[in-house]
């Protein structure tokens, strides 16, 4: 077994359950470190959307995780933390943390249930390759020397947060092994844009707004959620969520932007009407005062620079030319999109080992009789929620059972 994250532990503790003799190795000091700092510490388990959706989430390579969740779902994963002692709340959304809140708790629970099930953990062990007989892996290769083995799990991670250990050595494995690497990209990233609101309003942090992608000025994808506005550009779960199909276009030199509805309970008609009102009401004020009925008070200031009007102007000189330049850019604020912040800002990768090269039903290779992959090595992604982890938690029970039962048949 090699790594020691999610998908690892679970597949080592029940390839263990199933009756097999597990090392787990480990190239960081401790095992579970990116685990320990997900969902901003608090861990965002699982989710509780139904299978049908939980499978959309993955888009067109959902489909390979049919089996895997159908075996160990969200319900099934819930229960199984339950039975170690963990508690589970479901927020909004959907989205199933541990009771706690704490993420670290996840970890330690983990940990202990490994050696209830007499897994052999070896931390700061690298694995640098293997020794092949017969189209089989037969050993090992760490800096301790070849270790025999009669199944390898590899479970390694992405290239995201790499001083967790995720560092897209598990992609040079499976590739020494032959298995096509679907080149690793970043996935639920913040995007960096080209045109910056002036001033800049970092760190603001908006809900219920609505967010649609636009590729080559067409309407990719819209969605109604929060959204964080950062140094260099955009965040918050909606744009992570928008962000694989930004960088995919963007790889493919794709035109891209980000369409921000502020409004989006009132359509053009009704917002223009409830513009009207408040200058006539508070005609005398000034806009930015009055505009601080519809907006933040950091986004005031954008607003007028970009629709060129004097903050000090009162509400009743507001023209009806000034009025729909608000109005549109209530609806229609848009940003450029030229980048995405690095993979090693990445909360997951995109790309990893080709699902056609692995069985869907085992998570075993299908060019080594012996190997099998749990986790985000895979070539699968989603939208943030809870479903990335549940994939790894799922693949890792599958690849572990599966496991076991090569050795022993």
């Amino acid at each position: 077994m090699i790594g020691a994250g999610a998908a690892g532990m679970l597949a080592a503790g029940f390839a263990a359950r199933a009756g097999a003799r597990v090392l787990l190795l480990e190239k960081m000091k401790t095992s579970g470190r990116k685990l320990a700092i997900t969902g901003k510490g608090r861990c965002n388990l699982t989710n509780t959307a139904g299978i049908e959706d939980f499978l959309a989430r993955f888009g067109r390579n959902g489909r390979f995780l049919r089996q895997a969740l159908q075996d160990f779902g969200p319900e099934a994963l819930r229960d199984f933390f339950t039975g170690l002692g963990l508690e589970t709340v479901v927020e909004r959304g959907g989205r199933v943390f541990p009771a706690g809140g704490r993420a670290p708790d996840v970890v330690k629970i983990l940990r202990s249930w490994l050696r209830r099930e007499k897994v052999e953990v070896r931390l700061a062990n690298r694995v640098h390759g293997f020794e092949i007989r017969n189209s089989r892996i037969a050993g090992v290769e760490t800096g301790n020397g070849t270790l025999p083995a009669g199944a390898v799990i590899l479970a390694c991670g992405g290239a995201s947060y790499p001083a967790t250990g995720s560092d897209g050595d598990g992609f040079r494995l499976a590739a020494d092994l032959g298995h096509r690497i679907i080149p690793p990209r970043p996935a639920l990233v913040p995007l960096i844009v080209k045109n910056p609101l002036s001033p800049n309003p970092a760190g603001l942090n908006l809900r219920n707004v609505g967010i649609e992608l636009l590729v080559n000025r067409k309407k990719v994808r819209r969605l109604l959620g929060e959204l964080t506005f950062n140094e260099d550009g955009l965040g918050g779960p909606t744009i992570l969520t928008l962000s694989g199909r930004a960088v995919d276009a963007l790889e493919q030199h794709d035109e891209v932007a980000i369409r921000i509805d502020l409004k989006p309970a009132l359509d053009e008609q009704e917002l223009d009407r409830r513009l009207q009102k408040d200058l006539r009401q508070r005609g005398r004020e000034e806009i930015a005062s009055i505009l601080r009925g519809l907006l933040p008070r950091e986004l005031v200031p954008c607003a007028l620079i970009a629709c060129r009007i004097d903050r000090r102007q009162p509400g009743c000189e507001i023209t009806a030319a000034e009025r729909r330049r608000l109005r549109h850019w209530l609806k229609n604020l848009t940003f450029e999109i030229t980048a995405s912040r690095p993979l090693a800002e990445a909360i997951i990768t995109a790309g990893g080992v080709s699902l056609k090269e692995v069985n869907p039903r085992t998570m075993a290779s299908r060019l080594v009789d012996n190997l099998f992959f749990a986790g985000e090595i895979l070539d699968l992604q989603a939208d943030t929620g809870g479903y990335n982890l549940q994939a790894a938690f799922a693949t890792g029970k599958l690849a572990g059972q599966s496991a076991a039962t090569f050795i022993k048949s």
